[in-house]
């Protein structure tokens, strides 16, 4: 009896070191989570960087707020104690019933709505009693972009730089609107709605160039990243997230980039 209880300590003995040596040999030749290439732990978290996320200039230029999509305001008018006060300034109907998905923008005074389909945009002049409608623009895409898209219609925002505002159409084409007037200043298409690609993604503008991808996965389309010259609304470069086959269907290939 003492024996085997001898035997079974020593069994227990054992395991407890094999466990142990086997914890520092993966721990050796484990990568260090808190402190990899990319940083030096908890104090080196990745931020944005400051010009990503600038001071609140009352302005509210793109859908994610800044370029960090903080959607966040650092205003302090509504505060805790007032929220509760707050009242219904001004209602105003767009005229269509589907789903809303883009925020308004705010630049300067005048209040941005972009609807979904039909993506009509309405400038609201915040500085008149009821805030009245400046202009309307109607880019009347096309009809057949409705029944295409796999969910819902809907348009997720434009995008506010220099005078300008950026958004895409349903049918698969991207637009530049004069912010004052609302006059389209061009026009671009990139997406083909007889493959089954529509285009209801925000827009980013950034260093002279409007950023835009496709949807439609639901479709088996190809992926795809569009640059276009802010200016002239030229195409500059567009990469595939996937080859096409020999058969027209996507692979999983690198990504390739055309200009």
């Amino acid at each position: 009896m003492r024996r085997s209880t001898i035997a079974i300590c020593a069994a227990l003995a054992m395991l407890i070191v094999i466990a142990l040596v086997g914890s520092t040999l993966i721990r050796e030749h484990q990568p260090d989570l808190g402190t990899s290439q990319y940083g030096t732990g908890a104090a080196e978290k990745a931020i944005p960087a400051p010009s990503a996320s600038p001071p609140d200039d009352g302005n509210w230029t793109m859908p994610g707020k800044d370029y960090a999509s903080t959607r966040f305001s650092g205003l302090r008018q509504v505060t805790p104690q007032n929220v509760s006060k707050l009242q219904v300034a001004f209602t105003f109907s767009t005229g269509t019933t589907e789903g809303f998905e883009a925020p308004p923008l705010v630049v300067n005074n005048t209040m941005y709505v972009i609807a979904p389909w039909p993506n009509n945009v309405f400038a609201l002049d915040l500085t008149r009693p009821g805030a009245p409608a400046k202009w309307i623009y109607e880019p009347r895409p096309a009809a057949a972009a409705k029944g295409v898209a796999c969910c819902g219609p809907v348009n997720r925002g434009a995008f506010y730089l220099d005078g300008r505002l950026y958004m895409n159409l349903l049918d698969g084409n991207t637009v530049a609107i004069d912010a004052d007037s609302g006059k389209e200043i061009w026009r671009t298409k990139l997406g083909d709605i007889q493959k089954g690609e529509t285009i209801t993604m925000a827009p980013l503008v950034a260093e002279g160039k409007v950023l835009v991808g496709n949807s439609g996965g639901e479709m088996g389309v190809r992926g795809w990243l569009a640059a276009l010259d802010a200016g002239s609304g030229k195409l500059a470069w567009k990469a595939y997230s996937t080859a096409a086959s020999s058969h027209g269907k996507p692979t999983a290939r690198a990504p390739t980039r055309t200009r």
